[in-house]
């Protein structure tokens, strides 16, 4: 890690609020309204975000998996994910989660290549409100996964538990 961190605090919140409190705090409400206010399904959700953080190469945000209400993707669902391109379509991976995974792959790896296809594709999955939510969503997870992959947060924090 990077950053000192003093004695008895916890790396993230003292990151994110202590250091630069205006802007951390804008950050963490942003990255939180990610969570709080998607409309996305979890699926779609998770394969999204799933696939943002290997590109990261995020600790902590490989480990996550976001709860809803008490329900969270299977176990082996990061790996289906990484291999989205030969995934076979099925009830538990839907053409959704495949452009999901597909569209974040492609925004932090090659947003210039999203061509007209690409478009036809997601226009004929996605609502134009569910394209800018994931979009805002992805733009959250590449830069503050990133962000704490850089700084070497990811090293120091762990899951909350509960």
């Amino acid at each position: 890690m990077i950053i000192d961190i003093p004695e008895g605090q916890e790396p993230i919140g003292y990151v994110w609020g202590d250091m630069v409190p205006e802007i951390g705090t804008a950050a963490a409400n942003f990255s939180l309204s990610v969570y709080a206010h998607t409309t996305l399904g979890l699926r779609e959700f998770e394969a999204a975000r799933l696939r943002i953080a290997q590109i990261n190469g995020c600790g902590f945000c490989l480990d996550w998996r976001t709860d809803r209400d008490g329900v969270k993707v299977e176990e082996g669902f990061d790996e289906v994910v990484a291999a989205w391109r030969t995934t076979e379509v099925s009830d538990s991976f839907d053409a959704r989660t495949r452009l999901a995974a597909e569209y974040a792959e492609r925004y932090a790896l090659d947003h210039h290549g999203l061509d007209e296809e690409f478009w036809a594709r997601m226009t004929a999955h996605y609502s134009q409100a569910e394209i800018v939510e994931l979009t805002m969503s992805l733009g959250s997870w590449l830069a503050f996964g990133r962000l704490n992959r850089v700084l070497g947060l990811d090293e120091v924090c762990v899951l909350p538990t509960g």
